[in-house]
């Protein structure tokens, strides 16, 4: 069960007061994502801003949490927060305004007796929210409400409309979407002006509005060639484009699956905010559904540290994607013969299966099927042989061996034999050693001479 908070009305049990000041909610008509309802915090367009300076006013709230008359409000903020008090003017600073676009699910958190009761909230699209690093709603700036993200798969929310929050006309369950943290820390947020559309707003992750650029949304930025790629390295790269990701799985990809191809194809010019939908192979793991089973974009790398290099066109691997595929033209191809993360190692002793197959760097070299590997073991039957190791350390007979069995007679140290003719070209240099020496080997029958291939020793006296 889901309650829903609409914009410009007060809450019943806020932190603070509504008509503090703490920030002003907006009208803006909720917006679709037309690639899943679990959004990526680094996502372009996915929040709104305005020219408008009161939208957060995060210094007053500073000054109220840190007002000693507020210091039971404050413990409680701090400890849902999960840091101590002294940290909250620092963690603040960290904190960007930013205005709701599409209705969000968040995990709410009002003020009674004393205490932080959390529910799940469905905040409208207007609502204006201080966000984290990751791009995740952290805070309800018109009240100071601290908000956590929601645990629960978007397809099965039940929504309240009570204590003044009327449904909303433009509300659609299946346009609600849950934000989840982008693969590495947001440098910069790529807002659409709430007033004029047309307009976009580059806002620097922590401040507060003074040091916007605003840039055309019409501008369009082509497709790069992504397969071949993690999904968070594709991500990165489109969000840099000012491009949206779609995905082909059932929730939010883990941020190592590796990328297949992509709809629109490398090349296809596309205006700001458009989705671009990556077909993705998931190499461990699980999608993220957002309730918190998957892994997928729950373990972003280390801040600023680069998700890897990406490759030119053509380059990368080709798989099936993980859930059906996407219809629209696929052109990113990958190159013969390079294999994909999720590609099994290569095994020392099994032959390669083609000679343009390569192996990941660190593999053993795999020896060629026309070359047999020193630790294999020889071949067997008719026709072959097993290579010299040296003389036997068995003393030769003194009686001639039969003439039916020429592998058990030891070869003659007197005389001068004549050359052996060469060898087939398929076949190793010809033995010395007895069949028994030979693991795997066949035995000749007495009075059989199967291996008529190899000539008969020399009996000369």
């Amino acid at each position: 069960m889901v309650k829903a908070v609409a914009s410009g009305v007060p809450s019943l049990a806020p932190f603070f007061d509504e008509d503090s000041g703490l920030g002003h909610d907006a009208q803006v008509r909720s917006q679709p994502a037309h690639g899943s309802s679990l959004q990526q915090g680094s996502t372009p367009g996915l929040y709104g801003g305005t020219r408008r300076p009161t939208v957060c006013d995060v210094d007053r709230l500073e000054q109220f949490l840190t007002d000693p008359k507020n210091n039971r409000k404050t413990q409680e903020w701090a400890r849902v927060v999960d840091i101590p008090q002294s940290g909250i003017p620092a963690y603040l600073d960290r904190l960007t305004p930013v205005l709701l676009r599409h209705d969000t699910l968040v995990k709410n958190h009002d003020y009674k007796k004393e205490k932080a009761v959390p529910y799940d909230a469905l905040l409208q699209a207007g609502i204006a929210v201080l966000v984290d690093e990751a791009g995740v709603p952290a805070v309800k700036c018109s009240c100071g409400n601290p908000l956590k993200p929601f645990k629960g798969a978007t397809n099965r929310i039940s929504v309240e409309f009570e204590d003044g929050n009327k449904q909303w006309s433009d509300y659609d369950v299946d346009e609600v979407v849950l934000v989840r943290p982008a693969p590495s820390k947001v440098d910069r947020f790529a807002l659409i002006d709430v007033d004029e559309p047309e307009r976009g707003i580059y806002r620097q992750t922590g401040t507060k509005g003074e040091a916007d650029q605003v840039f055309d949304t019409r501008e369009r930025h082509p497709v790069p060639p992504l397969a071949g790629t993690t999904f968070a390295a594709a991500s990165s790269r489109l969000t840099n484009l000012g491009l949206a990701t779609a995905y082909d799985s059932a929730g939010l990809p883990p941020s190592d699956a590796t990328v297949t191809g992509s709809d629109p194809g490398p090349g296809t010019a596309l205006p700001f905010g458009s989705y671009v939908r990556l077909n993705v192979r998931i190499n461990s793991g699980s999608p993220d559904d957002g309730s918190g089973g998957g892994n997928g974009g729950t373990n972003p790398p280390a801040s600023g540290s680069d998700p890897g290099p990406v490759p030119g066109p053509g380059s990368g691997s080709s798989s099936s994607s993980s859930s059906g595929s996407s219809s629209g033209p696929k052109s990113d191809t990958p190159a013969p013969g390079v294999t994909g993360p999720s590609s099994p190692s290569a095994d020392p002793s099994t032959p390669s299966p083609s000679p343009s197959s390569m192996s990941s760097p660190g593999d053993e070299p795999t020896p060629s099927a026309s070359e047999p590997s020193s630790s294999d073991p020889p071949p067997s039957g008719p026709g072959s042989s097993t290579p010299d190791t040296g003389p036997t350390s068995e003393p030769p007979s003194s009686e001639p061996p039969p003439p039916s069995d020429p592998l058990s007679a030891p070869p003659e140290t007197t005389g001068s034999p004549p050359d052996p003719p060469p060898p087939e070209p398929s076949s190793p240099p010809p033995t010395t050693a007895t069949a028994s020496d030979t693991p795997g080997a066949r035995r000749a029958p007495q009075g059989r001479g199967e291996l008529r291939d190899q000539p008969p020793p020399n009996r000369s006296r």
